[in-house]
């Protein structure tokens, strides 16, 4: 004879039923938080690498880039001009650390190529050019100035004339320069540094070029870039409004 469930059998199948949805719900909530935590980790994780892979190739451009400028054994040197103390200072800075090239100065004229380096205490200036702190970079827009031996890589300055070009070569671009005007100015006058109406770049050396001495005098060749995209800028873009160059007494001797 058939018996039906007696209420606490049929109690005890509603506990285990719903028991199981309970575990069921549980354990699809735990694997939604799984999921949310392994999507946040994976997020940071692939965001990590994509900022740790923007900066590899930062720098693999920034090496590719200083690749550009030659070693010194590479730059076309001609000593013809040169003093024998300026020769001698010249090989004696080879055996000296000094920082990468800011640039590569050209005047095909005259056939001169040099670095182009930050500062102009001797070393720097035994073994290039010297950017003249104060004034803007090379690759920047504003008055560029750059100071360098009369008995040196700047002697060959003399035979420079309005209408030349200079080239001025950085790592990320390259400009070049028309001599306007070449200036004789007193040693503390640093008026030729002042900001142009276009790009400029301003060629400083001592004078007269074959001096016994100091040279009472300095020599100034003021070039404008060519370039269309650097003509008729403000000059207050020019770097140099804090005037930190000191007088050119100090920029060559």
């Amino acid at each position: 004879m058939w018996c039906s469930p007696t209420p606490y059998a049929k109690g005890q199948s509603e506990v285990r039923f719903f028991g199981s949805i309970e575990r069921l719900l549980l354990i699809f909530g735990l694997l939604l938080v799984a999921i949310y935590v392994a999507a946040r980790i994976y997020r940071t994780v692939s965001s990590s690498a994509e900022l740790q892979r923007f900066q590899d190739l930062q720098a693999e451009q920034f090496v590719d880039k200083a690749k550009r400028f030659p070693t010194d054994a590479r730059f076309k040197m001609d000593f013809s001009l040169w003093s024998k103390k300026r020769i001698a200072g010249y090989e004696q800075s080879l055996a000296q650390y000094t920082d990468p090239p800011l640039a590569v100065l050209r005047i095909s004229k005259v056939h001169l190529e040099a670095p182009v380096l930050e500062g102009t205490d001797d070393l720097v200036l035994d073994r290039g050019v010297g950017h003249i702190a104060g004034t803007v970079r090379p690759g920047e827009v504003g008055n560029i100035g750059i100071a360098g031996h009369r008995d040196g890589f700047f002697r060959v300055l003399k035979d420079v004339r309005p209408g030349d070009t200079i080239e001025l070569e950085t790592p990320n671009r390259a400009d070049t320069f028309v001599v306007q005007q070449i200036v004789l100015v007193d040693p503390y006058d640093v008026s030729v540094l002042q900001p142009q109406s276009v790009a400029s770049v301003t060629l400083v050396t001592c004078y007269p070029f074959y001096y016994v001495g100091s040279a009472p005098q300095r020599y100034i060749v003021q070039a404008s870039a060519t370039n269309s995209d650097s003509h008729h800028r403000g000059v207050n873009e020019q770097a140099s409004s804090e005037h930190g160059y000191k007088g050119l007494e100090q920029s060559t001797r």
